[in-house]
C-alpha cells in the first residue's frame, strides 16, 4: 500500500494535506503564541471522509512531536480505515 503523500496546502502556515481511499488528511502546527492554529505546541493530524460534509476527526495521539510521527499516525489510520 502506498504511504499518503503531503502537500503544502497554506503557504503562510504550516498546514499539509493528503487524500486516498475517499478520505482526507491534514497536518497542521499548533503553537501557543505566533501565527496558525492556537494551542499547545506539537502537530496535530485530522481526518474526513471525502463524500461526507462533516467536520475533521482528530487522530488520536495529536498533537504530535515531529511531522513523521504525525504523518505515520496518518497513514496508521488510513489503513485502519480500509480494513
Amino acid at each position: 500500500m502506498t504511504p499518503l503523500q503531503f502537500h503544502r496546502s497554506v503557504e503562510s502556515m504550516e498546514i499539509w494535506s493528503a487524500r486516498s481511499g475517499g478520505y482526507s488528511f491534514v497536518i497542521s502546527l499548533q503553537g501557543p503564541t505566533g501565527p496558525g492554529f492556537r494551542g499547545r505546541f506539537g502537530y496535530v493530524a485530522s481526518w474526513r471522509p471525502l463524500d461526507q460534509s462533516r467536520g475533521a476527526i482528530r487522530v488520536l495521539g495529536s498533537p504530535l512531536q515531529s511531522f513523521a510521527e504525525a504523518e505515520d499516525a496518518c497513514n496508521s489510520m488510513l489503513n485502519y480505515l480500509r480494513d
